[in-house]
């Protein structure tokens, strides 16, 4: 897998609380910022305490110094800037790998309150059922102002994935997709594919039957229409924190010349990362 994508430490989902994350936290961390100081400037963020497993497992791993020296390896102008792959460190990102214990993803977090503005600063994921997130990766929104027009479209995507992920959650429907998949890798000519089809499709119908649709809160789009931002993340990736200061180093980061991958050219870091006093 190219590191410039969604690249994730992790393979094990891991919910509910754990000492883990609570471990390098103090009390005094929970009424700090975090300063992330990168080749081109300051950035600082404040988390959310109405997401406190991210929280607090964004508190430790800056105590634990890991994302000192992580690259800005995905970057996309008027979206996003995603870092806190620790195997982009220098020292690690030639080949060997950075092995502390991250064996876990943090559980979503979704609440009304935090949505994809413009800085934001929510956790990357890999495309799992439960929404988790990464353990270490993150990106910040820059995002794009939207009209009622794109705020339609933006919320069509989010009900697509709220869709996809209620089925995907049901082991009925996601046992026979499995069927169907074998069949057609195994019986191409089968009248067994159109019976796991049917099934499918039924149990899709059943499941959805209840569904209500997402609805972008009024608040929300006059934000989005005024300073922008991500509409289309809303309730599927987990927003834990804003930008306070800094979205014009954030915005230079964004406008850098990428690869294929969006991997910019230039390498920027973060330099370090520490909790400061809230000024």
């Amino acid at each position: 897998m190219n590191r410039s994508g969604l690249i994730f430490l992790s393979v094990i989902l891991f919910f509910g609380c754990n000492q883990m994350v609570e471990e390098g936290v103090s009390k005094k961390d929970l009424e700090r910022d975090v300063e992330l100081i990168t080749d081109f400037g300051t950035i600082i963020i404040r988390l959310s305490d109405d997401t406190p497993e991210h929280r607090n497992n964004f508190i430790r791993l800056v105590n634990m110094e890991l994302f000192d020296g992580v690259l800005f390896h995905r970057v996309i102008d008027e979206f996003l800037v995603q870092t806190g792959d620790p195997n982009t460190r220098p020292e690690t990102e030639e080949g060997a790998s950075f092995e502390p214990d991250l064996d876990y993803m943090v559980p979503a977090e979704f609440t009304e309150d935090l949505f994809h503005r413009r800085g934001a600063v929510n956790a990357a994921r890999s495309d799992n059922p439960a929404r988790a997130s990464s353990s270490s990766q993150f990106t910040i929104i820059q995002g794009r102002v939207y009209n009622d027009s794109t705020l339609a479209i933006a919320e069509g995507r989010i009900n697509d994935w709220l869709r996809e992920n209620k089925l995907v959650n049901n082991r009925e429907y996601s046992s026979w997709l499995k069927v169907r998949e074998r069949l057609i890798a195994e019986r191409p000519d089968s009248d067994s594919i159109t019976v796991a089809q049917n099934m499918i499709e039924q149990i899709a119908e059943r499941e959805l039957a209840g569904f209500t649709p997402y609805t972008i809160p009024a608040e929300h789009r006059e934000v989005y229409k005024t300073e922008g931002g991500a509409a289309h993340l809303d309730q599927n990736y987990t927003v834990f924190g804003v930008v306070l200061s800094g979205m014009e180093i954030v915005d230079r980061i964004a406008g850098l010349e990428t690869d294929e991958h969006d991997r910019p050219f230039d390498d920027v870091r973060i330099i370090t990362a520490r909790m400061i006093d809230r000024r």
